[in-house]
């Protein structure tokens, strides 16, 4: 096994995580104290003529050849749903990261087919599994939210937005967890007979 290629590994992941996670704060720090326009993607009327009857609020400006909304004066509460389509994907990566450069640690702590790296394994694996979609629904919440401030009649149900065949690799890593740890116990077993 190749430690230092591992180190590095392990060093530069935990570096991404930091800076994900400084992005995050930053992101939000910055976009709350903007005072710009607040813009969201709909799918409602591409590639449709802009009907002049719809209901839009105030200050808010539609193209319908981008199908795209924007408020002028945005609440507090539309920037923040506005804030909803990048930050929850900066957290997810940051503590996806954060929790690959803990397997990486354990395996240069302790090597690849131990218990402490199965475990880290089947957790980061849960985390991909479960927080993909989770991450997706909040996402698509924030911006069907958002919409439907601008142009309530427009506005939808929430989606799940986000790359979701990353619940594949998360469920692969679980599986890929418990193979290790069931690999970990039949070693001590045999090691404890010989």
């Amino acid at each position: 096994m190749n430690t230092r290629l591992t180190r590095t590994l392990a060093s530069v992941t935990f570096a991404l995580a930091v800076l994900c996670g400084l992005a995050f704060i930053g992101t939000g720090v910055t976009h709350m104290l903007d005072d710009g326009a607040v813009c969201v993607q709909t799918g409602f009327w591409r590639n449709a003529p802009l009907a002049d009857n719809l209901p839009l609020g105030k200050g808010v400006d539609a193209s319908s050849s981008a199908a795209r909304l924007c408020q002028d004066s945005p609440s507090a509460g539309q920037r923040a749903a506005d804030l909803g389509g990048e930050l929850p994907w900066l957290l997810f990566g940051s503590l996806a990261l954060l929790l690959f450069s803990r397997l990486l640690k354990a395996v240069l702590l302790q090597g690849p087919f131990t218990d402490a790296a199965s475990q880290r394994l089947s957790v980061l694996g849960w985390f991909v599994a479960v927080g993909t979609p989770l991450t997706g629904l909040a996402v698509g919440w924030s911006q069907s939210w958002l919409v439907g401030s601008m142009a309530p009649a427009v506005g939808s149900g929430p989606t799940v937005s986000g790359p979701q065949v990353l619940v594949l690799a998360g469920l692969a890593a679980v599986i890929m967890g418990k193979i290790m740890r069931e690999g970990v116990r039949m070693r001590e077993d045999l090691e404890g007979t010989i």
